[in-house]
């Protein structure tokens, strides 16, 4: 499992998980290999770098100086997944992770301080991991979805059992203002949350496997203005190639770096 990357920061904060609950805030990836990870994200998604403040092993992803996702250099140590991670934000760690455990799921790590917040690592019940973050954002929520990623999808056996074991731990639909909103579109659970769809949970044929890659998981699609182009950036820098859809609105490719990180890379389209 991943370790929390720092979603929180103490400058240029404009909103924390009291105003934006619920949603997606942040994404983290463990790493076997920070400089190469660095150098194939730099690559394919345009990716500028700078230090944590957590030390020497968490990096911060930056677009336009926006921050927008971190790396935590622990997987060879701690042998941990190498996975892309979705943070939820909720305005108690505590509470949140109380919910996990009555409802079946898994608490992995924490919650942790980590000022000026504190993080947790989860599992759902059928074992996809999710972190939540409560405290202030490292840059405002609006800032963070405008530059990436675009949403966060479930591939899950039953998009409804989902929904509403995550809907529970999220307080999703709920009466209190700044909830999120949840539809059903189709085969597909929508998330949405100030008008914008953060989040999809979607059912499949997802049977018991030894591949970690059809295996419950939640999938991060970064928005990019040329999906063809970051395909064969990919390939040309040690990543592969899952999946391609360029029929498809937005147009799509599931991507893996070199490391084993699965990804999608989602057209970006006029807001």
């Amino acid at each position: 499992m991943n370790h929390p990357t720092h979603p929180g920061g103490a400058t240029d904060v404009v909103s924390s998980t009291r105003s934006v609950f619920g949603a997606p805030c942040w994404v983290s990836l463990t790493s076997r290999d920070t400089p190469a990870t660095e150098a194939f994200y730099s690559a394919v998604l345009g990716w500028r770098w700078r230090s944590a403040r957590l030390g020497d092993h968490f990096r911060v992803a930056l677009v336009d100086g926006t921050p927008v996702a971190g790396i935590a250099a622990v997987a060879s140590v701690w042998q941990m997944v190498v996975a892309w991670t979705p943070y939820f934000a909720v305005p108690s760690a505590d509470d949140a992770v109380a919910r996990v455990r009555e409802r079946g799921g898994t608490a992995a790590v924490g919650p942790l301080s980590l000022p000026p917040g504190r993080a947790a690592l989860l599992a759902d019940r059928d074992g996809a991991v999710f972190g939540i973050w409560e405290g202030e954002l490292l840059t405002g929520w609006e800032a963070w979805r405008r530059a990436a990623p675009t949403f966060v999808r479930l591939h899950t056996r039953d998009a409804f059992d989902a929904a509403i074991f995550y809907g529970e731990i999220l307080e999703w639909a709920s009466d209190r203002p700044g909830s999120c909103q949840v539809h059903y579109e189709g085969n597909e659970v929508v998330l949405r949350s100030r008008g914008d769809v953060v989040a999809r949970i979607v059912s499949g044929a997802l049977e018991a496997a030894p591949d970690p890659t059809i295996r419950p998981h939640w999938q991060v699609h970064f928005a990019v203005e040329d999906v063809a182009a970051c395909v064969k950036t990919a390939q040309n820098n040690g990543g592969s190639v899952l999946g391609y859809d360029s029929g498809s609105v937005p147009y799509e490719a599931v991507l893996r770096d070199p490391d084993g990180a699965q990804f999608t890379v989602t057209s970006r389209l006029p807001r």
